[in-house]
């Protein structure tokens, strides 16, 4: 009984950390990537004790909070979460259970990564640019700039696990 509530506090205390700093994100540009960065901090938390379902849960909630909380009105802005970085945590976290290749993962990774670049080029641009030589180069910036953008953010992405780890492991919970 104690292992369930922990996991449903620890899940919690994600959502809420998740929901404020997508929310300031959301209704401030300067914040935005720091809202992304933080709210899949957050979603670590149920992970360091292998909380899946919490993990997930947080997520869904989180998303939906900041939704009603002001990304109704900015949902783009709120796309990338929802699409890709929320759930980058939990992929790390199923590629280590489930000992996947690192290269695989990173390929399967980076092409979702690029992917949700991908929409939200098209639904925030509509696919057009007004510089022509961007619109005609879109594929390829992304192709390779997301790419090599996603091998360093994946990198510190599994370090910031870690460190998470770490931290959770210091609470008491019997």
């Amino acid at each position: 009984m104690k292992r369930k509530s922990f996991e449903i506090a620890l899940s919690g205390v994600a959502t809420a950390i998740a929901s404020l700093f997508l929310c300031l994100g959301v209704l401030s540009p300067y914040l935005l990537m720091t809202g992304y960065l933080l709210g899949s901090f957050a979603m670590m938390l149920p992970l360091s004790k292998r909380f899946v379902q919490g993990s997930v849960l947080a997520y869904l909630a989180s998303s939906l909070l900041a939704f009603l909380l002001g990304g109704a009105a900015y949902f783009w802005r709120l796309l990338p979460f929802i699409a890709f970085f929320g759930l980058h945590p939990l992929a790390n976290h199923l590629q280590l259970k489930f000992k996947i290749n690192r290269w695989l993962a990173y390929l399967v990774k980076a092409l979702w990564f690029d992917g949700t670049l991908v929409l939200i080029w098209f639904f925030v641009c509509g696919g057009t640019s007004p510089v022509e030589l961007i619109s005609r180069a879109i594929g390829w910036i992304i192709a390779i700039g997301g790419t090599l953008f996603f091998y360093a953010y994946d990198y510190l992405i599994f370090s910031c696990q870690i460190s998470v780890n770490r931290i959770v492991e210091k609470i008491k919970h019997n």
